[in-house]
């Protein structure tokens, strides 16, 4: 399998780089980024073959089998349509896209060409939460609410690396993405209520700074998520699972039960890095010719309920 990494030096793009290194008979054959220098000094010291700016130079190419877009969130649709169009499968990052419309499009391409499209929903795919998964479909546990804290210290448009972003991040469109996939993911349910609150416009970057989201299933269970990018503490988003038959808390890939105690997730996946799980899965699913975990279809009912989010806010 052959893989272009678009947005390759983004923070990202450089974590799909080392998930790959991992994989075997894998390569990463061209590497896709907006500026010439940057992304060719990627390229050299990764021994990539191939770099270039323009996305579509990477996908015209023979040695390119599919591609892995960690771009900006507003290029995901148009930039996905053009892979599914000529004929290369696409991992899109988390989110997909930034509005239902353009996540329908994406839905709609696929179906019109059969091409492989998968959506980034690593939460699916850590450790922590496959052992909730596994757990629920062995009849062991059923989820009964999820509180979820995402917090960010963000007052200026930088991204992980510490590097300024040429796009604007968002509280319900990318971070509250994750957990209104995996509370429906887990539950097996779309919510049928819900709500959102937002705090205060930043003056400069024009969103929400803090973000209040609740869903409830027709089932009883709930989530409750409060997002912020004015937290000055630990970062991250945090997940607190009360179920019928314990209490357990996630942190990215690692799990804790509801006293603090960790629990062994050696014997869950051949990895304990989500994005080299949700790599894995993606290269999989086209090996063997079947839609993956999370595809872009899979994962539209997520899109679905952000937009129902969006409207409540009022």
């Amino acid at each position: 399998m052959r893989l272009c990494v678009a947005g390759a030096y983004g923070a990202f793009g450089t974590k799909h780089l080392e998930a790959l290194d991992a994989i075997d008979d894998v390569s990463v054959t061209a590497v896709m980024g907006p500026t010439q220098s940057k992304i060719d000094a990627v390229a050299k010291g990764r021994g990539i073959g191939f770099a270039s700016t323009s996305l579509d130079a990477c996908i015209a190419r023979d040695d390119v089998d599919a591609i892995i877009l960690a771009t900006p969130t507003q290029m995901h649709a148009d930039q996905a349509i053009a892979c599914m169009k000529a004929g290369k499968p696409v991992l899109i990052e988390i989110p997909m896209a930034d509005s239902l419309e353009d996540s329908q499009r994406i839905c709609d391409v696929q179906k019109e060409t059969g091409v492989l499209a998968m959506a980034g929903q690593v939460r699916r795919f850590n450790p922590s939460h496959q052992w909730i998964r596994n757990k629920i479909d062995a009849g062991e546990l059923k989820v009964q609410q999820m509180d979820v804290q995402t917090y960010f210290f963000r007052r200026t448009n930088m991204n992980a690396k510490g590097e300024a972003r040429s796009w604007t991040d968002h509280l319900l469109w990318h971070h509250a993405c994750h957990t209104v996939d995996l509370f429906q993911y887990q539950t097996g349910e779309v919510p049928t209520q819900v709500y959102g609150l937002e705090g205060p416009h930043h003056p400069d970057l024009g969103i929400a700074m803090d973000m209040s989201i609740g869903m409830k299933t027709e089932s009883g269970a709930i989530c409750t998520l409060s997002l912020s990018f004015n937290n000055d503490g630990p970062l991250g988003t945090f997940f607190r699972y009360i179920c019928d038959n314990g209490t357990y808390l996630a942190r990215y890939d690692d799990l804790y039960d509801g006293r603090e105690n960790q629990i062994d997730l050696s014997d869950v996946a051949v990895s304990s890095n989500g994005i080299e799980l949700i790599d894995r899965e993606f290269i999989a699913a086209i090996k063997e010719g079947r839609e993956p975990n999370g595809s872009v279809h899979d994962t539209l009912d997520a899109m679905r309920t952000l937009d129902r989010i969006e409207k409540s806010f009022g």
